[in-house]
């Protein structure tokens, strides 16, 4: 009898902590971790497109690489995709089975950071909606940048939503938020690549 009272015991104990794991919820850890990167690379981008002459701004290091202001139409593109999954994953509602499983933050992170090169086409087959076409300046592109990333933050810097119990396909919608960020981060090594170009314009 006391044994099956200890078994019922522990199983009621783990039961406990594995919905404790599943109702994990997006804290305020979660939530400053995200502003810090939001912020940083909004910034660390603006910094290094600021001043830049048309020559520059449409240098290629080679005819069929992108210019700095396509690279940065780009990321808009799929800032606006981003906010779009955000949306659609808020409007279908918590999904708390699905909390605690998937691919964690680092995988996340470690995938849009990779070194290996990542081809446009291959994440929107059949559709190309994230090439970009190179007929917005980059002042307009840095305007819609500014727009679409500032609501981002706001979202962020407000909600009461817990994002790591609302998902898209990819995972939680704090990691697609990571997705946002570490996107903005690939690119900009990207233009800093094309601005140390030996080729690339004095001015």
């Amino acid at each position: 009898m006391k044994r099956l009272i200890f078994l019922f015991s522990l199983l009621t104990a783990l039961t406990s902590y594995q919905a404790q794991c599943q109702s994990a919820s997006w804290t305020a850890q979660d939530r400053m971790y995200m502003l810090s990167n939001l912020t940083r690379s909004r910034d660390e981008l603006l910094k290094e497109i600021k001043g830049l002459t048309q020559a520059q701004i449409q240098f290629r290091e080679k005819p069929d690489r992108w210019n700095i202001n396509e690279v940065l139409e780009h990321i808009c593109l799929w800032e606006m995709l981003f906010a779009y999954e955000i949306h659609n994953g808020l409007a279908i509602g918590k999904q708390p089975d699905r909390m605690g499983k998937g691919m964690s933050d680092k995988d996340f992170e470690g995938f849009i950071l990779e070194d290996k090169p990542h081809h446009a086409l291959e994440y929107t087959k059949p559709y190309s909606y994230t090439v970009p076409r190179g007929m917005n300046t980059l002042e307009s592109n840095r305007e819609w940048f500014l727009k679409l990333r500032g609501e981002s933050i706001t979202y962020i810097r407000t909600t009461q939503d817990d994002l790591r119990a609302y998902f898209n396909s990819w995972g939680s919608l704090h990691q697609v938020f990571i997705y946002m960020y570490g996107h903005a981060d690939r690119h900009l090594k990207q233009i800093k690549k094309i601005k140390a170009h030996p080729s690339f314009p004095k001015s």
